[in-house]
């Protein structure tokens, strides 16, 4: 079942969310998030964008979120688009049912363009990505540090409008 994530969400969330953040480059966060802080920040995004969650047998197995592209009013119909899965789960179609829901809500909002970045390597991100229509757009070399090394990150979009 895929519903929308409310702070009471938060500490299955940071369960998935903090194994990136401890064995991955996927996310260019260092510290682990508390449930207060990922609590905080669902109350944030969904004051205006949607943050759904993956929940079956009464667990949150992923979660796809959208966030504001920049702060400026001109970039309003933009967002980046976000999904994880907890460790273990991937292959199975939740990642994927997961963006095309968070894709749909954004369109219901008038969301124009859908973006989404990639650190690099992840096969299996851009290959989700490109499922769903995306095109990469653009290739930043070396712009984070993580585990004493330099990442790259591709930005793919697509047009929802």
């Amino acid at each position: 079942m895929i519903r929308p994530a409310t702070p009471d969400d938060a500490a299955a969330i940071v369960a998935i969310y903090n194994h990136y953040i401890a064995t991955t480059t996927i996310s260019f966060e260092e510290r682990a998030v508390t449930p207060e802080e990922m609590a905080g920040r669902i109350r944030d995004v969904t004051t205006g964008l949607p943050w759904l969650v993956y929940e079956q047998d009464g667990a949150v197995l992923g979660y796809a979120y959208a966030t504001k592209w920049r702060a400026r009013s001109a970039y309003r119909f933009a967002a980046e688009t976000s999904v994880y899965l907890e460790f273990g789960q991937g292959g199975k179609g939740i990642g994927k049912a997961l963006y095309k829901a968070l894709l749909e809500e954004l369109r219901t909002r008038e969301i124009h363009m859908a973006i989404g970045g990639i650190a690099q390597p992840n096969e299996a991100s851009v290959a989700l990505h490109e499922s769903l229509g995306f095109e990469k757009v653009a290739h930043f070399k070396q712009v984070g540090r993580k585990f004493d090394r330099w990442i790259d990150v591709g930005y793919w979009e697509l047009q929802l409008s």
